[in-house]
This record gives C-alpha cells, structure tokens and sequence, in this order.
C-alpha cells in the first residue's frame, strides 16, 4: 500500500487494496472466496467515502476471525422459502458473505416473479447497507437492505442503551446513470463516526467536543464528550431529542429491528451483544428486498428521473452550489478516487491497517 500524496495523505489503488483485505483474511482463516467478498465490500464502503465502515473495521473481522466468532467452514443456508420469500439461516459466516447470498436470492425471486423477500439470523456485521441494495439496482431493480446492530441508540424519554443504529438502504436506477441510493443509520451518526472521532490513532480530533445533538450521557441528557458517550451513554436516534421529532428516528430504528430481529428469529434491541464484545456469536437479524419496478407502471426510470431534476435543478440557497439527492456525495467520492488514481487515506489510516497484517 504506497503512493504517498502530500505530508499526511496516501493514495491506495482500489485493486492494491483488495489483494491486501484479502491476504489478511486468508491469514486468519478465511477462504478465499469469502476473503473476496469482504474485501470487495471494504473497498466499495471507502470508495464512496463511507471510511467508517471500511478498513477501519478491517481489525473487527480479522479478530472475529482469528478467535473463532465467525465460521470459516460453513455458507449460508435456505431453511425454508417460497417463491418470493426465504429465510436464511447465516452458519456465522462474516456478514457480507451472509448478506451477498441472501441478495442474490432475492434478485433472483424478483426476476422470477417480480419480488423477493429474504431474511437472515445468525449473521454478523454486514458493513454498508448500500453494498446490497446497488447489486440489486445494478440490475435494473430497487434494492433494499436492513441489519439489526448493538444496541447504542437510546429510545426516546430513555436512558438506557436498547437499539441499534439499525441502517437502512434503498436504491434504485433513474435514466442516463441518475441513480438514488439512501445508505443510512437511524441513529443520528453513525456509531462508527462517533469511535473514529474519539480514536485518535486513526483520525485526529476535528475537536475536543462531539457535535450537539449526536449523542447522550449515561443519564440520557445531551452530551459532547465522546468518551462518556462510548462508555456509559449513547446515540440519540435520528432527529435528536424529541423537540426536534427524535420519536421518528427511534421509530424508523424500531421498524428495522420488526423487519430483522423479530421477524428472522435472530437476536434483537438489548439481547444483542455489545459491539466491543468477541466472546459470543453475534446472531444478528437482517434483512434484503428486490423488486422488479416492470410489474408495476411503466417508465419507472424515467419517472425516478424526473424527480430526480425536479429536486437538482432548482435554484440553490445562498452560499451553496448545487442540490443533491441521496446517493451523490458517494457518487462524487468514486469520481474524486478516480481522478487520483486510489483511494486516499491518511497516512495514519494506512499505518494502523498495514500494522494488524503484520
């Protein structure tokens, strides 16, 4: 990993970057081809500029990995299905081998019959939500995708760690290469953001304080101190705090675990086990859509087109440039990483990676 651009940044070649995921997997157990799809799904978060769930979690899978919490013996299984539905028993395996099977099948229910539905349990960290739902949609369908996660979101008018940061993801192909592709928590950041603000090693602080409005002490008043909030508080769901429709956030996360949890038969809210924990299998509950927009009225692209403009090409507000729709600050980040030829890192980045294959 080298190319060095400027004091602090370093430039990494996409494919440089998969041969390294998938050497370290390998050396910790993992075959090949399951190395493959972690590393493709790695190098797919950073490239569209979602580092948090890139090779900064690279450390997390190889510890699970080398201490035995994900299987690496085993593939996902159907335990029983319909001609739209399934629902996939994931054997422990690293959750991007989990959730690709259980997207694959359903953009093939959905070709057959114009939908699929698939649940998974006994998964794990899946990464980018987005990874999933853009497979389906690269094939000329919606894709949707949801995981279940440690709980670290307090419910509204709580104190008290319940859900996860629960992500969500729909994407969908307009005309010309348009494209809306929604990849988020329903927590109001991310906790991965939260952990690379307070670990200093990998990103300098931007500041001593987390922004207002992320997060909550252990008693669930606001809090900006990162490590209270990661060790006695948590995540305020999306909306902040219930004067400024928090409830909603705390709904769409509730909705994800209906979808994940309860409905694979998985573990779920406070019965997931702590992020930080690698001493139990992480059962967690996910789940995957595809729809074929054809079954339904015709000239779906060029309708999601449409909108599209109708909300790019108004006038922007004073002091800004243009209007986005989901989807276009990652679509911007691949442009940015094709100009330079890789994706850049700070070169701390890279020396914290390069030092746990070592």
């Amino acid at each position: 990993m080298s190319g060095e651009s400027g004091e602090s940044q370093v430039i990494v070649p996409a494919e440089s970057l998969r041969k390294f995921i998938v050497q370290a997997a390998e050396k910790v157990g993992a075959r090949s081809e399951h190395a493959q799809v972690l590393a493709e799904l790695l190098v797919s978060a950073d490239q569209r500029g979602h580092y948090s769930h890139g090779i900064n979690r690279l450390d997390y899978y190889l510890t699970e990995l080398h201490d035995g919490f994900n299987a690496t013996d085993k593939e996902p299984e159907i335990l029983k299905q319909t001609p739209a539905t399934a629902l996939v028993h994931g054997n422990n395996c690293i959750g991007p081998v989990v959730g690709k099977f259980c997207m694959d099948l359903a953009i093939e229910k959905a070709k057959n019959i114009g939908i699929g539905w698939v649940c998974a349990k006994a998964s794990n960290h899946f990464g980018i939500s987005g990874w999933y739902s853009i497979r389906a949609m690269e094939q000329g369908l919606i894709g949707m995708a949801f995981c279940n996660t440690s709980p670290f979101m307090i419910p509204t008018r709580s104190k008290t760690r319940t859900l996860g940061t629960n992500p969500i993801s729909v994407a969908a192909k307009g005309n010309d290469g348009e494209e809306f592709v929604l990849d988020m928590a329903t927590t109001a950041v991310a906790l991965g953001k939260v952990s690379d603000w307070f670990r200093i090693e990998i990103k300098k602080l931007l500041g001593e304080k987390l922004p207002q409005g992320w997060t909550v002490d252990g008693h669930g008043k606001p809090c900006t101190d990162p490590q209270e909030v990661l060790n006695h508080g948590g995540l305020y769901p999306l909306g902040g705090p219930e004067e400024t429709s928090g409830y909603k956030g705390y709904g769409l996360g509730f909705m994800v675990e209906l979808f994940c949890g309860i409905l694979s038969g998985s573990r779920f809210g406070k019965n997931i086990r702590t992020w930080s924990c690698h001493e139990a299998e992480a059962d967690l509950g996910q789940c995957f859509a595809a729809i074929d927009p054809s079954v339904f009225t015709p000239g779906f692209e060029g309708r999601l087109s449409d909108l599209i403009h109708q909300c790019k090409d108004q006038e922007p507000v004073e002091g800004e440039t243009e209007i986005l729709v989901p989807g276009d600050p990652e679509k911007n980040h691949i442009e940015l990483c094709t100009r330079l030829g890789g994706i850049p890192y700070h070169s701390k980045q890279v020396a914290f990676a390069v030092s746990i294959n070592s």
